[in-house]
C-alpha cells in the first residue's frame, strides 16, 4: 500500500509538470510589429512639427518685378535758384533679374556761362541708355540698391555766344571791354561713355529716394571751328578736355509687374542633381 501511494503521488506531480509546460509553450509570443509600427508613428510625428516650425520660422521670399520712373531733384530744384540754368531730367529702370537693371535717362538743360572772357548760352538735349548692377544683399524683402554701373550719352544741341573779351598782354590801358557777338552754332551733337556709381533707398512702399556720382569720357565732340563746347548737356563741363563728372539726386516710383520666389540654395542644388 504504501508503495502504491508513492507511486500515484509520483505520476500526479509529472503530470503537473507537463501539464504547465504545455501551457507555456501555448503562451502567445508578443511580436516587435506594435512597437515598430509606433516609432515609425513617432518619428513621422516629429518630422511633421519640424516641418511645420521650419515653414513658419522662414518665410517664402520673393522679388519684385517692375519699371521704376522718377526726376532728377538737383537739376530739378537748381532751376529755381540758379537765374542763368533751367533744366529737367527724367530717369527710369527695369529689373531683368536678381542683380541687373536696364536703366534710362532724359534730359533737357538750357545754360548760360559767364566765364572770365565767355559768356555763351547752351541749349539742348540729351538721352542715356545702360545698366546698373546692384551688389547690395537685401534681407527678406528688402529693395535697397548699391549699384555700379556704365551708360552710353548722346547730346544735340546749340550754342550762342553772347559777348567775349580779347585778351590784351598789355594792361597799361586796362582791361579790354566785352563785345557783344550774339554769333548762334546750330547743328552741335556729341556722344560718350560714363561710369556711374550709387544707390537707392526705399524710404516709403514704392517709393525710392537715391543719388549717384558720374564719371564721363567723349567719344564724339562735334564743334565749330573757332568755338569750343564747353559745356554739352548732358555731360557737364568739358573743362577744355574730354573728361567731364556728373551728379544726380531723384526720387523714383516702383510700379510692380510680376513677382518671383527666391528658391533656398539647398533646393536649388537639389533640382540641379
Amino acid at each position: 500500500m504504501k508503495h502504491i501511494l508513492k507511486y500515484i503521488f509520483s505520476s500526479l506531480l509529472l503530470l503537473s509538470l507537463l501539464f504547465a509546460n504545455a501551457q507555456d509553450t501555448q503562451a502567445p509570443v508578443k511580436k516587435p510589429k506594435d512597437s515598430i509600427t509606433t516609432s515609425i508613428v513617432a518619428e513621422k510625428a516629429v518630422v511633421a512639427t519640424q516641418t511645420k516650425t521650419d515653414s513658419i520660422a522662414t518665410p517664402i521670399k520673393t522679388n519684385r518685378y517692375g519699371v521704376r520712373v522718377g526726376v532728377d531733384l538737383f537739376k530739378l530744384s537748381r532751376s529755381f535758384y540758379d537765374k542763368n540754368y533751367k533744366g529737367l531730367e527724367l530717369v527710369g529702370d527695369y529689373r531683368l533679374d536678381k542683380k541687373r537693371y536696364a536703366a534710362v535717362e532724359v534730359g533737357n538743360e538750357n545754360k548760360t556761362t559767364d566765364d572770365a572772357r565767355l559768356n555763351f548760352t547752351t541749349k539742348g538735349s540729351y538721352i542715356k541708355v545702360g545698366f546698373d548692377y546692384n551688389g547690395y544683399e537685401n534681407w527678406l524683402d528688402m529693395e535697397n540698391i548699391i549699384s555700379i554701373g556704365l551708360r552710353y550719352g548722346f547730346s544735340t544741341f546749340n550754342q550762342e555766344l553772347n559777348n567775349y573779351k580779347i585778351y590784351n598782354p598789355n594792361q597799361y590801358f586796362g582791361e579790354t571791354p566785352s563785345l557783344a557777338s550774339g554769333q548762334k552754332y546750330n547743328g552741335l551733337t556729341a556722344s560718350w561713355i560714363e561710369v556711374v556709381a550709387g544707390m537707392k533707398a526705399k524710404v516709403f512702399n514704392n517709393v525710392f529716394m537715391g543719388f549717384s556720382l558720374r564719371f564721363n569720357r567723349l567719344i564724339t565732340n562735334k564743334q565749330p571751328n573757332n568755338f569750343e563746347n564747353l559745356y554739352i548737356p548732358g555731360f557737364n563741363r568739358t573743362y577744355n578736355g574730354d573728361f567731364g563728372v556728373g551728379f544726380n539726386y531723384t526720387v523714383t516710383y516702383f510700379v510692380p509687374i510680376f513677382k518671383k520666389k527666391v528658391l533656398p540654395k539647398e533646393t536649388k542644388k537639389t533640382e540641379k542633381k
